[in-house]
């Protein structure tokens, strides 16, 4: 399995946010986690029309948390970032020989439903319970 750098960021910047409970500016997180502000402006958007974070304009804008971590499944997320294209996309045209009976497809399918089903059963609020790694989203 493959996360992608924009999924991989998005749940950075829940994370950021989740752990500094006041409104973050977009410098802020793109200087802590050395993130272009480019990448960032692309997924703080897609996390604001998802409905996850709540974006402000202006001098004192920002962004906050607009959901409680205990409610951000990670596998929602994972969903909405990488959306739901098999790792092997098998499809009639693409000329393998194999469709018809192949294995590989099958379990790769089964491996990637499993990664998924692992992520349903937790939310941000979980990932929040590592001390250390709240410390350091602190400082």
């Amino acid at each position: 399995m493959h996360v992608s750098r924009y999924t991989d960021y998005a749940y950075r910047i829940l994370l950021y946010l989740a752990v500094n409970d006041k409104r973050i500016n977009m410098a802020e997180i793109s200087a802590y986690y050395g993130i272009s502000h480019e990448h960032l402006r692309k997924v703080v958007h897609n996390l604001s029309k998802l409905g996850y974070i709540q974006t402000y304009k202006g001098k004192s804008g920002g962004m906050e948390l607009k959901k409680q971590p205990e409610k951000i499944n990670l596998a929602q997320i994972f969903i909405e970032f990488e959306g739901q294209t098999p790792i092997i996309d098998c499809e009639q045209g693409n000329g393998c020989p194999l469709i018809p009976s192949c294995s590989l497809s099958r379990v790769m399918a089964k491996a990637q439903n499993m990664f998924v089903k692992e992520l349903k059963q937790h939310s941000l609020a979980d990932l929040l319970h590592n001390p250390k790694m709240v410390r350091i989203l602190a400082s």
